[in-house]
């Protein structure tokens, strides 16, 4: 069989970044994000949410880490045309920002609740079993408290996304101890060995890690 070019990996990885390009709604939305000092997904993770929305079918999804909108707009382009986002974030002008990135997007007001507060403050009052995607953008440190909150969440047939789990290439060096290296492990290893996921990781924007729940729990 052919051997993959190492060596090429890294322009490989950029021409699939920039196979989708994003729009000046987008392109808007992430030169905001730079100003308040925010990283948003890459275009090629954007690409994997609408994917996944579209794929699911998802008429509610949770997201964690509103930041300007960017993802959030991802996320409804790829949802049902009836789909509702509820996204959470700390600071209110992150979500002024989104509310101004959704309305350019075209998006009906009540396609978004957005919701200031602590993620872990807000999950629990949310309803069990509600919603088709849950997808985390926020503090690395509190990843396997938002896996537990994810897993009560989502709906059988659901779907897990948690950003930027290579942790600017870190998780990958098991001699790197920093706080985030060995959160992003952690989370890693209990999605692995989580027998109700179906799991798998990719390299796109710093890291994805995506889990579908099963559709009949072996733990029932």
């Amino acid at each position: 069989m052919p051997q993959t070019d190492i060596g090429a990996l890294g322009s490989a990885a950029a021409y699939a970044e920039g196979f989708l390009l994003e729009d000046p709604i987008l392109r808007a939305a992430r030169s905001r994000a730079e100003e308040v000092g925010i990283v948003p997904v890459s275009p090629g993770a954007g690409a994997v949410l609408r994917f996944l929305a579209a794929a699911a079918g998802a008429r509610a999804v949770v997201e964690i880490g509103t930041g300007t909108g960017v993802s959030g707009t991802w996320l409804l382009r790829g949802m049902r045309p009836d789909g509702t986002l509820t996204t959470i974030d700390v600071e209110a002008e992150h979500l002024r920002l989104a509310r101004r990135t959704y309305a350019d997007a075209g998006m009906a007001p009540g396609r978004s609740r957005l919701i200031t507060g602590r993620a872990l403050d807000v999950l629990p009052r949310l309803t069990d079993g509600a919603y088709d995607l849950v997808f985390c953008d926020a503090d690395r440190r509190e990843g396997s408290e938002y896996l537990t909150q994810a897993l009560r969440l989502l709906r059988p047939g659901g779907i897990v996304v948690f950003a930027g789990v290579l942790a600017d290439g870190q998780a990958a060096d098991p001699a790197v101890r920093t706080v985030d290296a060995i959160a992003v492990r952690e989370l890693a290893t209990a999605v692995r060995d989580d027998i109700r996921l179906t799991q798998m990781m990719l390299t796109t924007g710093g890291g994805l890690l995506i889990a579908v729940v099963a559709k009949s729990s072996p733990l029932s």
